[in-house]
């Protein structure tokens, strides 16, 4: 048997000194976490990130660098998840769009709230992706390779 993490893409999307995180149902409770999900079958990291934003939190997004890549495992469910973050522009928002199934709400909130809601974070990942951007941390996105 070949061991596997679950691949997840993220978003850490900042406007005016905010950033944007979606709250959903999970079954540790309701938490929040930044638009994030699986990569499908046969996408690319760039067209899933994309794709989750939307489907998440109704807003349009163009991912434009790298943030990190993460590894981290969740003794809650005993997986591990290796999660490309990505910063990027926010181009449309459609606030009628039905947002994914758990999906609570998207909500701004400035870094000092992020920090003093850890406890309600769906994993580490989130604090540390917004860390990392604002520790100016960026990639160029042609560090990723996808072959049809």
């Amino acid at each position: 048997m070949i061991w596997k993490p679950n691949v997840t893409v993220a978003a850490v999307l900042e406007q005016d000194g905010k950033f944007l995180l979606v709250e959903e149902e999970t079954s540790q409770g309701v938490l929040f976490n930044q638009p994030a999900g699986h990569l499908e079958a046969n996408e690319s990291l760039i067209a899933g990130v994309a794709r989750e934003v939307l489907e998440e939190s109704a807003y349009h997004f163009t991912p434009r660098h790298l943030i990190g890549v993460y590894r981290w495992h969740s003794d809650a469910s005993n997986v591990t998840y290796l999660r490309f973050a990505f910063s990027g522009d926010i181009i449309n928002h459609e606030p009628e769009r039905k947002l994914d199934e758990g999906i609570l709400r998207a909500v701004w909130m400035e870094p000092d709230e992020i920090r003093a809601t850890q406890s309600r974070h769906r994993s580490p990942l989130i604090l540390r992706c917004v860390e990392d951007y604002l520790a100016g941390k960026c990639y160029p996105l042609d560090l990723l390779v996808h072959y049809d």
